[in-house]
């Protein structure tokens, strides 16, 4: 064949893809020059992060491939371990004027029952920690991501704040924060921290959360203290009096409050029943017990036979001797007491007295500690958590644009094989309702009358098939084919033999004629069976 040549319609589109090629190109350079920090694990993470050389952090980190991908990450690769590494950012990134964007990827390929997928966005190392010695003393400034064990079930939003008064740093935690998805699909967490105090938290591009750093409603506790506090040296006066009601002292007990009267009396109005058996026991010996023929009377003492219940008491209306059932006493009231009162000394719930809290403080932002490294610092009971794709950025637009290219495309083949497998789970499970109802027919079936001689024969057929599913179809057409064979038997009969045409001969004797009627009787009834009895095929033998 010759060579094809480019028509100028061929021409103009392969200039369009090259064009579109670039474009995605440059929009990818734009968006890792946009980013602050991006991490996406396509190289091997060692001698890049720092494995924390502390004894209590044995959990082997690993440059592995995410399941079903080519696309590589940061995985825990051990069950019931503490894992810690942390990467240094090459500038600290301040978190007060500008917007501010966390992002990363996280797969919980084997599920979560208990442990943390989260980051830690750590101070300078001036706040007094090393990489090496990195671990959950190690002062962060936010933390960000999925925790599950137990009743927990949140995506933390935690950011430590110095109070200005105290110099002390609170963590404050983000209240009704989004549940962590149940699923084993790769999942991108985004928070967008505002310079106005907003912040949205994201689970896959769609908001879960949003909330104010300033508001007490927001987060826990809040990050700007009440103005007034408890006096922790107020005291609640001996003479307070905290009861709403207080017994009527003037109350007096009745003439005819007997205390002492019992709940319960004997139903003197309560007559036997007829046919009551007095003599007779609830319980007897088991008339078919034995004594063993190893018992030892000297070693295991004397044999006693076992007791069952009386046959005798199962048509009479009791056994043994009668007693008059028991019934509530009307005269029962039980110990009196006073009816309460208003208490006229009531003064209601002591609390002590509002004072001017010492730490209170105005803001008017979050005074945030720059993050100076990212940190991986969990303990988990799963195994098979895989961290991808972590970036630092300035815009929420350059974040959508990395969920739509790097995590948009994996979270779509993990979706179609998640919906392929639940198809095919619910497809067998419908394929053994579907059997099960098929074997209860042919049990049916089988317990028809006039297929009691292939009984044996069509419950060997369904065992086989209960056992091999996949035989359901074949023994379905074995039976059906063995009913309608039976079914034409009765109603067009066997193949019939021709008549037998005798010659007419003289007339025997009385004895001779009974015996040759009693002949023909049996010969005829020979007959009959065969022709109703299923044919068996000859083999011929050469």
């Amino acid at each position: 064949m010759g060579e094809r040549k480019l028509t100028p319609p061929r021409i103009v589109t392969v200039l369009l893809l090259v064009c579109a090629a670039s474009f995605q190109l440059l929009r990818a350079s734009d968006d890792v020059d946009d980013a602050i920090f991006y991490e996406s694990f396509d190289e091997n993470f060692e001698g890049r992060w720092i494995v924390s050389q502390k004894d209590e952090y044995n959990g082997a980190w690993k440059h592995e491939k995410s399941e079903g991908h080519d696309d590589y990450g940061l995985l825990v690769s051990e069950k019931a371990r503490k894992y810690a590494i942390v990467k240094e950012l090459d500038e600290p990134v301040t978190l007060k004027d500008e917007s501010v964007v966390l992002q990363f990827e996280t797969r919980l390929q084997n599920g979560l029952e208990c442990g943390g997928a989260y980051l830690k966005y750590l101070r300078p190392q001036e706040a007094g920690w090393k990489p090496k010695g990195f671990d959950n003393e190690s002062p962060y400034s936010i933390m960000f991501g999925p925790d599950k064990c137990g009743a927990t079930n949140k995506v933390h939003f935690i950011f430590k704040h110095k109070n200005p008064k105290t110099g002390e740093y609170v963590e404050h935690h983000l209240k009704y924060p989004p549940s962590v998805p149940s699923d084993k699909l790769t999942h991108v967490y985004t928070a967008i921290l505002k310079p106005d105090n907003e912040l949205r938290i994201l689970i896959d591009g769609e908001e879960k959360k949003k909330a104010n750093f300033l508001s007490s409603e927001d987060f826990e506790p809040a990050l700007i203290p009440s103005k007034t506090i408890p006096d922790p040296d107020d005291n609640k006066p001996e003479d307070w009096d905290e009861r709403a009601k207080i017994p009527d002292p003037n109350a007096v007990k009745p003439d005819d409050w007997d205390e002492d009267a019992p709940m319960e009396i004997l139903d003197e109005e309560a007559e036997k029943p007829e046919g009551w058996l007095d003599d007779e026991p609830e319980e007897i010996d088991d008339p078919e017990a034995t004594k063993p023929e190893d018992w030892d009377d000297e070693e295991d003492g004397e044999w006693e036979a076992p007791k069952i219940d009386n046959p005798k008491c199962d048509s009479a209306p009791g056994c043994g001797e009668w007693k008059r059932p028991m019934k509530r006493n009307p005269a029962y009231k039980g110990k009196w007491h006073a009816p309460l009162i208003d208490n006229p000394a009531y003064k209601g719930i002591w609390k002590p007295r509002d004072i001017p809290n010492p730490d209170y403080f105005e803001l008017e932002k979050p005074d945030f500690e720059p993050i100076a490294a990212i940190g991986i610092e969990i303990w988990t009971m799963q195994d098979g958590i895989l961290f991808d794709n972590i970036l630092i950025a300035k815009d929420d637009k350059v974040a959508a644009s990395y969920r739509e290219t790097t995590w948009k495309p994996k979270f779509a083949v993990e979706k179609e094989k998640q919906k392929e497998e639940e198809d095919s789970v619910a497809a067998s499970s419908g394929l053994a309702d579907l059997q099960k109802k098929v074997f209860d027919l042919l049990y049916k079936i089988a317990d028809i009358p006039f297929l009691s001689d292939y009984k044996l024969k069509i419950h060997d057929l369904i065992e086989k098939g209960e056992k091999q599913p996949n035989l359901t179809i074949g023994i379905l057409v074995s039976v059906v084919v063995v009913f309608l064979t039976i079914f034409f038997k009765l109603i067009f009969g066997g193949k019939k033999k021709p008549a037998r045409v005798e010659k007419p001969s003289p007339a025997p004797k009385e004895t001779k004629a009974n015996e040759s009627g009693v002949e023909n009787e049996e010969n005829k009834e020979k007959e009959e069976t065969s022709a109703a009895a299923p044919r068996r095929r000859t083999t011929r033998r050469d």
